[in-house]
């Protein structure tokens, strides 16, 4: 019998999301309204937020673009922020949009490159904790100079380009297979296979979070390596050097706790660590790596020195500052397309398939973020932090940024602590010294302690949502067990730090 017309609707509602999943988006959008109605704005906004992580949680069930750009669009009907709020936000992120779009495009032409580079290190290094630590240390002193969500975009393209080399030979065809191959569809994996398949996607998880920890430990270091620093460096007066010093107190022991933190987890195998790569995975990519050499013609080469010659300049680029890191990102594909002959729009658009959709995601969270601000749902935290004297004041402020910043963006958590403190200064009520302590805990505080779930940080959103996460089992619940142990160190490091030593 034909589908009804209700029936219909409530198919392709969500698509193949489970049932249960859709009535409990449904009930969020009637219970919203209501909320409003009996218990106002403050503790709708509230509820909003748990309902928006629930779907950062389940981003697995189905991706979060639907049903939190639903809720999103409900809040803006119902009152909680205004559409020129939201178009506030996005104007105030339009770099990291920017970069999203460009930036990781850019980085999809070298992927040919990061393979040769990265199967040569992971064939090499036979060593697990030495390898983690590599990817930990090299992932941190990059974001430094460069930006988490270029060094994010990287460890996934290497990622995906591992995955897809063995889940190949998994199903049955030969390194050798140059036809199109869907690494994310299982059907045809040998039996064989499967287990060292779930092994590798262990091993492969376990990289990926040391080196999306390794993006948080490098990137609150200096001025250029998260968005906030910059805007705190620049209401503060400070200079790249000046800035490093003044964090250096706080930053060098919790990136000390954070390597050792890597070594441990690598040791003791404890919250998903752990995992060696089998020697099955490691003999299809040796044979991968030999096969790629031996085919590789001249003009092939040219292709991985131009990409070479390239990263290069991408990175004097970012180092140096030529421009937002977006247009930079668009210079890289113009360079890359132009000098390797990708010439084809259809070419072209794969680039884009990645980041399109989570930047959609980004200007739907920005939307939730505007509800924050438009409702002071921090104000009472806020209010509080700034009110208590003495030297608990600094610890309080990071915990406070620390604290919000797991839940929301922290550079919007940031932006609000730095301008009110800022304001206290110029009213008198604290001295240059006190400001520059609590710039610090600022920094800190909205930098680390939000490596705890992917909400806080752009980067581990990214991670959660791309087309890796499926392939490796990351969810957002694994995410926050994964980075759970580097939480806890990182930020008692870090929050001793501020205490004892500014």
């Amino acid at each position: 019998m034909p589908d009804s017309i209700a029936g219909s609707l409530a198919r392709n509602f969500l698509g193949t999301a489970p049932d249960w999943y859709k009535k409990a988006i449904i009930l969020f959008l009637l219970l919203n309204p209501l909320v409003l109605w009996l218990m106002g704005p403050f503790v709708t906004g509230w509820l909003l937020i748990a309902e928006f992580i629930f779907t950062l949680a389940l981003a697995l069930k189905c991706y979060p673009l639907q049903p939190g750009g639903l809720l999103a669009i409900e809040a803006i009907v119902i009152g909680l922020a205004s559409p020129e709020a939201v178009y506030g936000e996005t104007l105030a992120n339009f770099e990291v949009i920017l970069l999203l779009m460009f930036m990781v495009a850019g980085i999809f032409f070298m992927k040919e490159l990061l393979l040769f580079l990265f199967t040569g290190i992971l064939l090499n290094v036979r060593s697990k904790k030495l390898l983690s630590l590599l990817f930990c240390g090299s992932a941190a002193f990059l974001s430094a100079f460069l930006d988490a969500l270029t060094v994010t975009a990287v460890l996934i393209a290497v990622s995906v380009g591992f995955y897809s080399v063995y889940h190949k030979v998994a199903s049955g065809k030969k390194v050798t297979h140059d036809e199109g191959h869907d690494h994310a569809e299982d059907s045809q994996v040998i039996e064989f296979h499967r287990s060292d398949l779930d092994t590798f996607r262990d091993f492969l998880r376990s990289l990926v979070m040391h080196g999306a920890v390794g993006t948080a430990l490098g990137g609150v270091c200096t001025l250029v390596g998260e968005p906030q620093n910059l805007l705190i460096a620049t209401i503060a007066g400070w200079d790249f050097v000046t800035f490093f010093m003044l964090m250096a107190p706080v930053t060098m022991p919790t990136l000390v706790a954070g390597l050792a933190t890597c070594w441990l987890l690598e040791t003791t195998g404890k919250f998903g660590y752990g995992t060696l790569l089998p020697d099955p995975v490691r003999a299809v990519l040796e044979e991968f790596q030999l096969h790629e050499v031996a085919r590789r013609t001249t003009r092939e080469k040219m292709r991985l020195v131009v990409q070479g010659l390239v990263a290069v300049l991408l990175i004097v680029a970012l180092a140096s500052h030529w421009a937002a890191v977006g247009l930079i990102g668009l210079m890289v594909i113009v360079l890359l397309t132009a000098f390797n002959g990708i010439i084809e729009e259809h070419q072209i658009g794969k680039a884009f398939e990645e980041a399109l959709p989570f930047t959609a995601l980004l200007v739907v969270f920005f939307s939730v973020v505007a509800v924050i601000h438009e409702q002071h749902l921090f104000s009472p935290v806020i209010n509080y932090v700034l009110g208590i004297e003495g030297s608990f004041r600094y610890a309080a402020l990071f915990i406070a940024n620390g604290a919000l910043s797991m839940i929301s963006d922290n550079v919007f958590v940031a932006t609000v602590y730095i301008t009110e403190v800022h304001e206290a200064l110029l009213a008198g009520s604290i001295t240059r010294e006190e400001f520059d302590i609590m710039a610090i805990a600022i920094n800190t505080g909205t930098n680390l302690p939000s490596v705890a779930t992917p909400n806080g940080q752009a980067a581990f959103l990214f991670l959660l949502t791309s087309a890796l996460a499926p392939l490796i089992r990351l969810s957002y619940g694994r995410m926050v067990i994964m980075a759970l142990p580097y939480t806890i160190t990182m930020s008692l490091t870090a929050l001793l730090s501020v205490y004892f030593l500014l």
